[in-house]
């Protein structure tokens, strides 16, 4: 079904703003299908029209886009609820909050200001799932709700929710334990002059920490750009600049994290996961004793957590499969190497400041430093290559390619891997090799990506 869409791919309909899909036109007609969809999978419990909430970052072109999302949801009778520039997880919980239908965000999360996405939550804060997905790309591009047209006073409204932001700065700082305070730490904060520019430093600083806070600026072109957790040099620089004991670093929206220590040393998804997990286990609220992750952590996870009696899940790439095994086993700990973390007691789908707040306290509660406690996780080697390329041709086709993998994984045999995958969000290859020789993984690295640009780079 992923490989037979037109529009949705694994985080929603992404690409460069304003040519197709990421139009005002199309967003009108993903307006008009979603509101269809949507509305028809909740049973009113309340009187009164459907009601969706709509929330962007801070890109350009979200004016043009949330503008046409709302005349198609208003023209099929439903209210749309606005929440203006807010984190990911934020829509999220104000969607749960105020019982809407459903929210919808506008966000090309780590890319650059030029590209947008739009992508959707159930009423319970939840991604939709595949099968929902499919209903509505079939409806954009067919007459089948052509002629449902409301009319007068059954046209739907448009309400700006003005305490949105409030509201999740309330919610966000519930995960952090009453009582307790961030007094003791000066903390690095860069929000990629995205969608947690006013957010994070608000729940940060009403926690009592000493903030530095960078790049919380956005002038609709300026997100991302040399800064956020797509950039990590900077975060690296800001915390040797400010000597401070932390350093948290966003993309657009917000929904991921990476960390930095006193040293200026990355602290990635990974490392957050193991101190994270380990932190649950050690105090018995890890559910099933499971942590779950994708294909692409790092191998030592495994390793820690079997160490202090607990195991490692994992899941294809993307938080919506991470999210989908959380839910189908009940688990509350799941994320990505990338930063994209899920803490299930807190929240529904990745949440940077909730992330950053589980470290923050298991920092406050030991009072350990962070480059003392990530050593808990041994790391592999892993070498990563990211590619640009011209088409998505099947991986299986490119016989250079394919025995190049095949000499590799003989190589490394039980002690390593090789993941090879296209990018569901980008016109990109992604490789990952890990092993217990670095010299070797970056080389066979280097040897598949000439092999993958001589066929089909771009």
């Amino acid at each position: 079904m992923q490989n037979e869409r037109k529009l949705f791919g694994t985080d929603g309909v992404r690409g460069v703003a304003n040519i197709e899909p990421v139009t005002a036109e199309t967003a009108l007609k993903l307006g008009r299908a979603a509101a269809h969809v949507i509305t028809g999978l909740t049973p009113q419990h309340r009187g009164g029209r459907p009601r969706i909430v709509v929330g962007k970052d801070t890109r350009l072109s979200g004016y043009m886009l949330e503008s046409g999302l709302v005349a198609g949801i208003t023209s099929l009778g439903v209210d749309v609820l606005l929440v203006g520039p807010l984190p990911t997880p934020g829509v999220a919980y104000i969607t749960r909050s105020l019982r809407a239908d459903a929210g919808i965000v506008l966000s090309a999360s780590h890319n650059s200001y030029e590209d947008n996405g739009i992508k959707f939550f159930r009423h319970d804060g939840y991604k939709l799932d595949d099968a929902v997905e499919a209903r509505i790309e079939g409806l954009v591009f067919s007459e089948e709700i052509e002629n449902i047209r409301p009319t007068a006073d059954n046209i739907g409204k448009a309400f700006r929710i003005d305490d949105a932001l409030g509201r999740y700065v309330e919610y966000a700082k519930a995960s952090f334990p009453k009582g307790m305070t961030l007094e003791s730490l000066h903390i690095a904060l860069d929000t990629g002059n995205g969608a947690a520019y006013k957010s994070s430093p608000c729940i940060l600083s009403e926690l009592g920490a000493r903030l530095s806070v960078f790049h919380n600026k956005p002038n609709g072109t300026n997100i991302n750009n040399g800064c956020g957790s797509t950039h990590p040099d900077e975060i690296s620089r800001l915390v040797l600049e400010t000597g401070a004991a932390i350093g948290i670093t966003h993309d657009g929206d917000a929904d991921r994290v990476l960390l930095c220590d006193e040293k200026g040393e990355l602290v990635d998804g990974d490392e957050i996961l193991a101190m994270a997990s380990l932190d649950f286990l050690a105090r018995g609220v890890l559910a099933g004793d499971t942590l779950v992750a994708t294909v692409m952590s790092n191998f030592g996870l495994d390793e820690a957590l079997e160490a202090a009696g607990g195991h490692v899940l994992r899941t294809k790439v993307g938080d919506r499969y991470v999210i989908e095994e959380m839910l189908r086993r009940d688990f509350n700990v799941g994320g990505e190497q990338s930063g994209h973390m899920i803490f299930r007691d807190f929240a529904t789908t990745g949440d940077g400041i909730v992330s950053a707040l589980q470290i923050l306290r298991v920092m406050v509660e030991s009072g350990r430093p962070l480059s003392e406690l990530k050593r808990c996780l041994s790391k592999y080697p892993q070498a990563q290559r990211n590619l640009r390329v011209k088409s998505k041709p099947s991986l299986d086709s490119l016989p250079g390619v394919s025995r190049l993998v095949a000499q590799t994984e003989t190589e490394l045999g039980s002690r390593g891997r090789v993941l090879l995958r296209y990018s569901g969000t980008e016109p990109k290859v992604r490789l990952l090799i890990e092993g217990r020789d670095e010299a070797l993984i970056h080389a066979r690295a280097d040897a598949i990506a000439e092999a993958l640009r001589k066929a089909i780079g771009a």
